[in-house]
């Protein structure tokens, strides 16, 4: 119902400029339809003649009356009128509200789903971790983000790639191989002294993975030389990265996160794609030998010498600066293995790239859309979007809990997950946008309160599930196959009932909006004004006797209740799914 309206108005617009000569269109799914609340007349409301008046050439009120005219003619509109500030305000027949019931019933699991972007394949990044160690807490927003945006993506028909990269490259590696070597020595009771210095890995992680070498191979490390140990350090490198690579699978599992891809930045960068990206880059004109001046902000000084460098001209695709790509030495820079690493993906033929990263990268988000334009063809663009989400602060009682990877001293995702559970832990990482700092304190996102979002969530469906149970020792075993052969369920017919369907009928909707945004906290309001709704009808059961969900006086009525409750229930299931977050059936 809502999308028809929609494509109608979009359907009006688009016959306006192209009647009068406009070269102008607009897409469906830009036009704002949104639900009317706070006691204002009609249902729905739509500032498309705001939105578009002057690019059409012709008045506001002008072109509301053309629209006001195209709406009328809809099946489920039943009055149409412009406020006084140019909004068309839009009231639904209470037929059609009650008549997505039945909608709902039909497609199941399916609702809220589309096939607007079918055909179209997309790969979203949103782990990359050095393999120094476990994946600690900082790690949990990314994962659970960038798992939701994928969800959210499969949704409207994207076939979806989750990738993660590996950051297996450069001095903190051959640290770690050398960290590992020395507790491995240690637990072959060698002497150390004070070989162990503050810049090596210190967390006890390191001398579990050195007990599984005595373990494994005791004494003697299957190396060519025993008295080398250059060879014995990389050796345990790699064990210590295969190590991590394991737990890193494990724990995302624990979490509800399943990869597709796992890339090794050292495979990238010692294939041919880094070669085959800069060929591509230094045919366009875009790779050039220079002196960059020293940048203002310190995320960019890190890679910057007063020295020639060989330079991409990444300012021709809208950067502040144009970015050095090998340093002055032959060493190839972070940029250059971004480079790669893109051209990889490119190469791969998605249509759409998500990145997720940490706000200390935002730095880095215009040299790699510049990077991924210069090297996409004409024939094949791929549009990339870099969402950057703020950090996550761990506290318990109010009081932050602080935390230092190398020195061993953290919490690991996978403490957090056993700690508090996967559902709670994912629904507090995705409650905020991206853009907002989450403070996550242990001790109040177990609380079983209706101050606790989730729980009053959850709460809202264990109920339903408790009245299913109810209504089956009255009259036995709930069917709602026959409610697809209804035509109108007759005895929903309250205000805060059909308020609950307007909310149901939105549905689709926001799953659509929230999948173009890339923004899937909106799933987790959506379910909090739900369940407000459903919360308020139930306590007004329990004020007015006409309201209640089973009537033993009335069968029928009782079983259309049953259908609006299951519709309820289908929509709260398919968020969840959304979120990766399992519904309660009864409270404990």
């Amino acid at each position: 119902m809502i999308s028809e309206i929609r494509n109608l108005i979009a359907e009006c617009i688009n016959d306006f400029a192209k009647n009068n000569g406009i070269d102008f269109n607009v897409v469906a799914s830009d036009i704002k339809l949104e639900q009317i609340r706070h006691n204002i007349p009609g249902d729905i409301y739509t500032n498309a003649s705001i939105a578009y008046a002057k690019r059409l050439n012709i008045g506001v009120v002008d072109l509301s009356k053309i629209m006001v005219l195209a709406i009328q003619k809809n099946r489920y509109v039943s009055d149409v009128y412009v406020s006084e500030s140019g909004f068309i305000n839009i009231t639904i027949n209470a037929d059609a509200w009650r008549k997505n019931i039945q909608n709902i019933l039909s497609l199941g699991n399916m609702y809220g789903s589309c096939n607007l972007f079918q055909g179209k394949t997309a790969n979203v990044e949103f782990v990359s971790a050095n393999p120094t160690g476990p994946l600690h807490t900082g790690h949990a927003r990314n994962a659970v983000l960038g798992s939701c945006i994928a969800n959210l993506m499969e949704k409207v028909g994207y076939k979806v790639t989750r990738e993660f990269y590996i950051n297996d490259m450069g001095n903190q590696i051959k640290l770690l191989g050398k960290s590992l070597y020395l507790r491995y020595l240690e637990a072959c009771n060698h002497d150390i002294g004070g070989r162990f210095s503050d810049c090596m890995y210190h967390g006890e992680y390191i001398k579990k993975w050195a007990s599984c070498l005595v373990e494994k191979y005791g004494q003697s490390l299957p190396i060519d030389n025993q008295d080398s140990e250059d060879e014995a350090e990389r050796f345990c490198a790699q064990y210590a990265l295969s190590a991590s690579l394991d737990e890193f699978k494990s724990d995302l599992q624990l979490l509800g996160v399943m990869m597709d891809i796992y890339t090794s930045e050292k495979e990238v960068m010692s294939g041919d794609k880094r070669d085959e990206a800069f060929k591509i880059l230094k045919n366009k004109g875009l790779i050039y030998e220079g002196i960059l001046p020293k940048p203002k902000s310190s995320d960019a000084s890190e890679e910057w010498e007063e020295a020639q460098q060989t330079l991409f001209r990444s300012t021709s695709y809208g950067d502040d600066i144009d970015r050095a790509v090998k340093k002055s030495n032959g060493d190839w820079t972070y940029f250059a293995s971004d480079i790669a690493y893109h051209y990889d993906k490119i190469s791969r033929g998605y249509d759409r790239l998500v990145n997720i990263f940490g706000a200390d990268h935002i730095g880095y988000v215009k040299r790699i859309k510049a990077a991924v334009a210069a090297m996409c063809s004409d024939e094949k663009p791929v549009s990339i979007d870099i969402i950057a989400y703020q950090l996550v602060n761990f506290l318990e009682n109010n009081v932050q809990i602080k935390m230092s990877k190398r020195s061993g001293v953290f919490i690991t995702l996978k403490d957090v997950v056993e700690k508090v559970g996967k559902d709670i832990t994912r629904f507090t990482m995705i409650s905020r946008d991206s853009n907002s700092v989450i403070d996550f304190d242990f001790a109040k996102v177990v609380e079983t309160s209706l101050e606790n979002p989730l729980f009053y969530i959850q709460y809202c469906h264990a109920r339903i599930c408790s009245v299913f149970r109810n209504y089956e020792q009255q009259y036995g075993k709930l069917h709602f196959d026959d409610a697809c052969t209804k035509n109108c369920f007759s005895y929903i017919t309250h205000k805060d009932e059909i308020e609950i369907i307007k909310i149901l009928a939105f549905y689709p909707d926001l799953v659509l909006s929230a999948a173009i945004h890339l923004e899937p906290h909106r799933i987790c309001n959506y379910l909090r004004d739900l369940s407000k709704a459903f919360h308020y009808l139930w306590n007004q059961g329990k004020i007015n006797a006409e309201l209640r969900f089973i009537d033993t006086s009335n069968k029928e009525k009782t079983l259309d209740r049953m259908y609006f409750l299951k519709a309820i229930q289908i929509v709260i299931q398919n968020a969840l799914s959304i979120l990766g977050i399992d519904p309660v059936f009864e409270m404990k």
